[in-house]
């Protein structure tokens, strides 16, 4: 990673759209900071601030994911990731500071610290409320994924089989209340369908946090081009993820088996720990391709061709998949994407509207909407 994609990122640091920081510290440290402090070089989880200032990220949007399978469970455990990430937050308050807005975001990358932003993800964490939709706002989070990997009963998830046919008239009422508020409508996750309904009656940029392009690797969280296209118009911004499976075609093709091997057994593919177990038990015979920092940045190519350069930005994922591509195993790993599109002849002005630039402006555009 050379020095200059290090002094570009420190001029235009990446504003990323999804790190998975909070659900690995429940996972793997019940949520303990004692355990596993992130001043310091980590060596179990992905992230930590140490390695974010390495990368040049300066800004981050925490997912509060919790799992659809907790069911009824699902509003609690969000608000208990809504409440880590304000607790790790007070615990690193020279490094990190709250981001409600883009001018939050602006001051603390003024200051030199991590904007750290919250969305949550998929519309099981509201549990068919909007008052609790309100709720998470007011606690901080600042967008929603309208699904995960399940379906809700008011939108159709990418990787479930079709319910509702995109989103249900609830499904719409949804998506007002979040334009009304501010609150930004992702569409990560979603079902095609539920991509093109959201489009259709979002007031405000819509954005993708972490999906990549269909058109170059053909997986169904990946956006379709005439998805893309409509981000011209609508404003919004597809934030390029860095998921093996959804950067790499031989990788794609790899899962594929690992899923249908799960299928025969009975085993349902939305399970991430089963699928995770699947994955290991098939690489032992079947040793795993890599996908590659060139194929990431095929996709950031590829939106910008369709959308426009207004539309591009980053959303890398970590710690939420592993293993992450070769070159781009931790958050400290961005330079090596930066110095890729030097070499394609990508500008500084080009560079920092993907980094931060797209996904800054998209904030600013929601509270305009919110505002009136």
């Amino acid at each position: 990673m050379s020095a200059a994609a290090r002094e570009l990122l420190a001029r235009h640091p990446v504003l990323d759209g999804h790190n998975d920081l909070p659900w690995a510290m429940r996972d793997a440290f019940g949520y303990d900071l004692a355990a596993n402090p992130l001043d310091v070089r980590g060596d179990r989880l992905a992230t930590d601030l140490v390695r974010l200032d390495e990368g040049g990220v300066g800004a981050q949007f925490w997912s509060v994911f919790v799992p659809c399978a907790l069911g009824e469970g699902s509003v609690a455990a969000t608000i208990e990731q809504v409440d880590f990430v304000l607790r790790m937050i007070a615990h690193y308050p020279d490094r990190m500071m709250l981001a409600l807005t883009s001018g939050d975001v602006e001051q603390a990358l003024a200051e030199g610290r991590v904007a750290s932003l919250m969305g949550a993800e998929g519309g099981h964490s509201i549990g068919g409320s909007l008052a609790v939709l309100r709720t998470l706002h007011a606690l901080g989070v600042r967008y929603m994924t309208l699904t995960h990997n399940d379906n809700v009963p008011w939108a159709d998830s990418a990787t479930d089989e079709p319910a509702v046919g995109g989103l249900s008239a609830f499904g719409r009422e949804v998506v007002t209340e979040m334009n009304r508020l501010g609150m930004l409508v992702d569409l990560s996750h979603v079902a095609a369908t539920t991509m093109r309904d959201a489009l259709a009656c979002s007031l405000s940029p819509v954005i993708f946090s972490h999906s990549s392009a269909r058109a170059v690797t053909d997986h169904v969280r990946n956006v379709p081009d005439d998805v893309l296209d409509t981000l011209t118009t609508n404003g919004g911004v597809c934030m390029v993820t860095f998921v093996p499976a959804f950067v790499s075609d031989d990788v794609r093709e790899w899962d594929e088996a690992v899923l249908a091997g799960m299928a025969e057994r009975g085993e349902d593919r939305r399970d991430w720990a089963a699928h995770t177990a699947a994955a290991e038990r098939y690489a032992r015979r079947v040793p795993a391709p890599e996908a590659t920092v060139p194929q990431i940045a095929d996709h950031v190519e590829h939106v910008r061709e369709v959308a426009g350069l207004e539309h591009v930005g980053i959303g890398g994922d970590f710690d939420g998949c592993d293993p992450m591509p070769a070159g781009m195993t931790d958050v400290s790993c961005y330079p090596a994407l930066v110095d890729e599109l030097l070499s394609r002849s990508w500008s500084e002005a080009e560079l920092a509207a993907l980094t931060y630039g797209n996904a800054l402006r998209v904030l600013h555009d929601a509270e305009r909407v919110a505002t009136g």
